[in-house]
């Protein structure tokens, strides 16, 4: 395995070539420091009940309402339950696709997953340690859902990184994803009208 700290310096001799991956490091910045999953079973304020309104109409769901689920229980439940071919999931794939496409037109594959591969190691730590802390905060026993919270994680950050590699707008379903984490919650998924957070 690549270690990290020549994958750093394999990356700052990319940016000098691709200038726009300059934007990768802020957001790293952000997600290494995101407290992941501290709000989960909380009461939302009206910011987050916001911002999962705007993610589920960029998505193209605006008739979803948001439904924060107030325990771990209900949670793995809705986990279970969402449909990874439902209308939402496919048109995230599409939107995931299109990004990678375009990102493929102007990088080459190699230093595409490099970028990719080092968003994941770097994240990777913080969100173990806060799946962890939800563990024992929340008394969460299901190790199956505790791996799903933390590839859910793991996958905002993917979608994320792909934003700002491309330089998409702030308001990208994807951005907008990510900052339900930020927020400490964990979007399950789109079911129907109903946009289950945890």
């Amino acid at each position: 395995m690549t270690d990290i700290t020549d994958m750093e310096d394999d990356l700052e001799d990319l940016f000098e070539d691709y200038p726009s991956l300059r934007l990768v490091a802020p957001f790293l910045a952000l997600a290494e420091n995101v407290r992941w999953f501290r709000a989960l079973g909380e009461t939302p304020d009206a910011e987050t009940v916001k911002l999962a309104r705007d993610y589920a109409a960029a998505l193209g769901f605006p008739e979803a309402e948001p439904a924060f689920l107030p325990d771990w229980a209900d949670a793995a439940d809705a986990a279970e339950s969402t449909d990874y071919n439902s209308p939402a999931w496919e048109a995230e794939e599409q939107l995931r696709a299109a990004l990678t496409t375009d990102l493929l037109d102007a990088l080459d594959e190699q230093t595409f997953e490099m970028v990719v591969a080092h968003v994941g190691q770097s994240v990777a730590e913080t969100i173990e340690a806060s799946t962890e802390e939800a563990a024992q905060d929340l008394r969460i026993v299901d190790e199956g859902f505790l791996m799903a919270a933390s590839g859910a994680a793991a996958q905002a950050c993917h979608q994320a990184a792909l934003v700002a590699m491309a330089g998409a707008e702030d308001d990208h379903p994807f951005a907008l994803r990510f900052q339900l984490f930020e927020k400490g919650h964990w979007p399950l998924g789109i079911v129907g009208n109903s946009f289950l957070i945890f």
